[in-house]
């Protein structure tokens, strides 16, 4: 195997060329060669030291290529383009581009562009740059920066503005009466783009009117048009779903007589997992149990190449929403003919699970069966029996069902906590609506045991299914999650030197020593503090089919199996068991085995971008919620620190808004990246992540999400240290004492922007 340096070497000698293949062609590796060298292209890119680039190229992270296209977004302070590039898919911010005025010799060639194009142009770093990584010589305009845009309808004097709900375009379009159609003042709306003149507003016209924004029941449609989630099935998928038959008995194995029961929140609308247990009578496992672990055969009825599956398989994974669900599959599929439905006969995959005494999973089978579910309850309502507070429902099946399961869940929780999977139990808002679609409410989402029941057995099942398919040789997608790269270890261990915390040196970092941090915070009441940054040191968890084990459940093979009615990942897995174990013809086919790292790059993607969705969908509410409480003042916690301000959760619903620095008032704050804070430079007052503080609302937006903070009362004391970096552009705040010229510091960073002069420089 070539080292990390000689790989990182060969990328960087070739900037753009470099893949995966390329790489293992040119050291000549092959088999579990290419297994390792995933393994160490994964930890060069979440250090930081590699990024991926177009079509599964590797480069050196934060830079762009000589030649690129991007997207004029506006001008600064002084009047000059500024751009960003048109493809950027890194964690980090896109670098800054700043527009060069067109020479003398490129005038002729129509290179002038304004705000709001898009444009082929040569990138030059600029050495030093403070505000502006890349000063950008334009080649050519190349049409517009947006096909398609999301926004709100304002009236004005002449036709109407176009105001985008993305937060990223800080831009008006100007619509004429005739490009306005129907839309009305405070129009929900789908515009597109249209040509304009250099200067001035760009121009739109509406496509769709989706609704009014000021209706809640609009929140949702945001967030779908605004990530391109399918939301509509085609007329021919609905028509095959609706075609298809409830699976029979057959060569299947009934199951129908054995207890099975399907433990949900109280709102679910589909039930796709079902549990049972009982005392292992087996004299040689005294004190073990076995546990049923039975999943909705999803593959009988979404095959391979079939118009529902090519369906799902673009949707990825079903997307939930406060107001709705975006399934992956047709209610005739998810809420029918795959759910669990209490006394109904339903088709199944199902693994029989051994654990022994001390909760260790001692053998497994998979059987493809008919089951029944005997009861659906909820997670309260089998908590509140198991605590001694059964109702009419579960009273029956206190002793023959719920309290086995609970015994059995009590076995193998102590091999989870000898396992020692990183234990961060951080708060979960729920947004509660009204029949009518209002806000009602937003709480605290409740915890109880009985979730972590059926996490455990579902985890259990999930790593038999990843066993089976490697002891047969059978491809599949596994979950992944690797463990933190060495630069989130270092920023990690840097942040917690400031609370006398350390890590352990020069060894690779476990779950449980995680823990042993988080259990040091408890006792210094660091927990909030220290559990955000625990987080952020962690890798993504993502789909792979090659295994490079599940650090945060500290698990070596794992694979999703639990939830094929809303994971397309799941569908791959049951059908790799079914080709694996010989239970019928609807298996993995060896067209899915070679498009496996496609499909599985696809849906980790389409899983993000749920994750988003769904989380500005929530602040979206949020901030419609708290539209009326502008002027109100809140308890809230620092969750994040930037140069350019605060970010502060609220206690009572965990909404998530900014304190600007322009807010902070008394003295010139200086960032401090290692200890995640702001620091006054002459009072020493500090804000820090975790620090709880009191905020006043500001303005609330519900059509963006965004909520704007003034900092009440909160803060600590800190030194600056030396090399703390000054948040960008600001002068003393207002009461700040201390002579400084602001001219001349301007003037050098505007300096140093267009590369002309090193920051430092005097």
């Amino acid at each position: 195997m070539p080292s990390r340096d000689e790989i990182l070497s060969f990328i960087t000698d070739n900037e753009g060329k470099a893949g995966k293949r390329e790489i293992a062609r040119a050291f000549g590796l092959a088999g579990n060669q290419r297994i390792a060298l995933k393994r160490i292209l994964k930890e060069l890119t979440d250090e930081g030291l590699i990024k991926k680039g177009k079509g599964k190229r590797l480069a050196p992270p934060g830079t762009l290529p000589p030649v690129g296209v991007i997207n004029i977004t506006g001008r600064n302070e002084d009047g000059e383009l500024v751009a960003e590039p048109h493809q950027w898919d890194e964690e980090s911010p896109p670098p800054s581009i700043i527009i060069a005025p067109p020479r003398a010799k490129d005038r002729h060639q129509g290179a002038t562009v304004g705000v709001g194009d898009r444009a082929v142009a040569r990138l030059f770093p600029l050495e030093g740059g403070e505000d502006f990584a890349y000063e950008a010589r334009i080649v050519r305009r190349i049409g517009k920066a947006a096909e398609t845009l999301l926004g709100v309808i304002r009236e004005h004097t002449e036709g109407a503005r176009l105001l985008p709900v993305d937060k990223r375009l800080r831009m008006e379009f100007e619509i004429s009466g005739r490009d306005l159609g129907d839309a009305r003042e405070g129009d929900l709306v789908l515009a597109e783009t249209l040509p304009g003149p250099r200067f001035g507003l760009k121009r739109a016209k509406v496509r769709n009117v989706l609704g009014n924004a000021s209706d809640q029941k609009s929140i949702g449609l945001i967030a779908i048009h605004a990530h391109g989630i399918p939301d509509v099935f085609p007329e021919a998928v609905i028509a095959e779903a609706e075609k298809a038959k409830h699976a029979n008995l057959g060569t299947r194995t009934d199951l129908r007589d054995v207890p099975l029961i399907t433990i949900d929140p109280a709102d679910a609308r589909d039930h796709d997992d079902a549990v049972y247990a009982a005392p292992d009578d087996d004299p040689k496992n005294e004190g073990g149990h076995i546990v049923y672990v039975a999943i909705a055969d999803v593959a009988a009825y979404v095959t391979p190449r079939s118009l529902l599956d090519k369906e799902a398989r673009k949707r990825g994974n079903s997307t939930y929403l406060p107001d709705r669900v975006v399934p992956m599959l047709p209610e005739r599929i998810s809420n029918d003919l795959c759910s669990l439905v209490e006394g109904k006969d339903r088709a199944c995959l199902a693994v029989r699970m051994v654990f022994n005494k001390d909760g260790r999973k001692i053998s497994h089978r998979f059987i493809r069966g008919l089951m029944r579910s005997h009861a659906k309850l909820s997670y309260q309502a089998f908590q509140k029996a198991v605590d001694g507070h059964a109702d009419e429902k579960t009273a029956p099946l206190l002793d023959t069902v719920i309290m086995p399961l609970w015994n059995a869940y009590q076995t193998a929780a102590k091999a989870r906590d000898q396992r020692g999977p990183l234990a961060l139990d951080l708060p979960e808002y729920k947004v509660e609506l009204t029949e009518t679609g209002k806000v009602k409410a937003i709480r605290q989402a409740e915890r109880v045991e009985a979730m972590r029941l059926i996490e455990e057995f579902m985890i259990q099942a999930n790593v038999s299914a990843a066993e089976t398919l490697e002891e047969k040789n059978s491809p599949l997608i596994y979950r992944i999650h690797d463990a933190p790269s060495q630069e989130k270890i270092f920023g990690l261990s840097e942040f917690l030197k400031s609370m006398d915390i350390s890590l352990p040196k020069g060894q690779r970092m476990t779950p449980s020593q995680f823990n042993k941090i988080l259990a040091q915070a408890e006792k210094g009441d660091f927990i909030h503090l220290v559990s955000d940054m625990v987080l952020r040191s962690q890798s993504q968890a993502v789909y792979d089919p090659q295994n490079l084990g599940h650090f945060g459940l500290n698990l070596r093979r794992y694979a999703h199996f639990t939830s094929p009615i809303r994971r397309y990942a799941d569908l791959i897995v049951h059908r790799a068991l079914i080709s694996a174990l010989k239970f019928g013809k609807d298996g993995l086919t060896d067209e899915e085995i070679k498009d496996l790292e496609e499909i599985a790059e696809h849906i980790s993607f389409t899983e993000r971008r749920s994750m988003l969705a769904e989380r500005e969908t929530t602040d979206r509410y949020v901030a419609s919620f708290l539209q009326s409480k502008v002027g109100g003042d809140f308890e809230g916690r620092i969750s994040g620190v930037s140069r350019f301000g605060l970010f502060v959760k609220l206690a009572d619903t965990g909404a998530d808004g900014i304190v600007p620095i322009s807010q902070l008032e008394g003295d010139y704050f200086i960032y401090d990246e290692g200890r995640q804070a702001l620091i006054g430079e002459r009072t020493h007052k500090a804000y820090r992540i975790g620090e709880n503080v009191r905020v006043k609302l500001l303005d609330a937006v519900p059509v963006t999400g965004g909520l704007l903070f003034e900092m009440l009362e909160g803060g600590s004391t800190l030194v600056p240290r030396k090399g703390a970096r000054s948040a960008p552009g600001r002068g003393p705040r207002r009461g700040a004492s201390g002579p400084r010229d602001k001219s001349k510091a301007g003037k050098h960073r505007r300096a140093a922007a267009k590369g002309k002069r090193k920051p430092g420089a005097r």
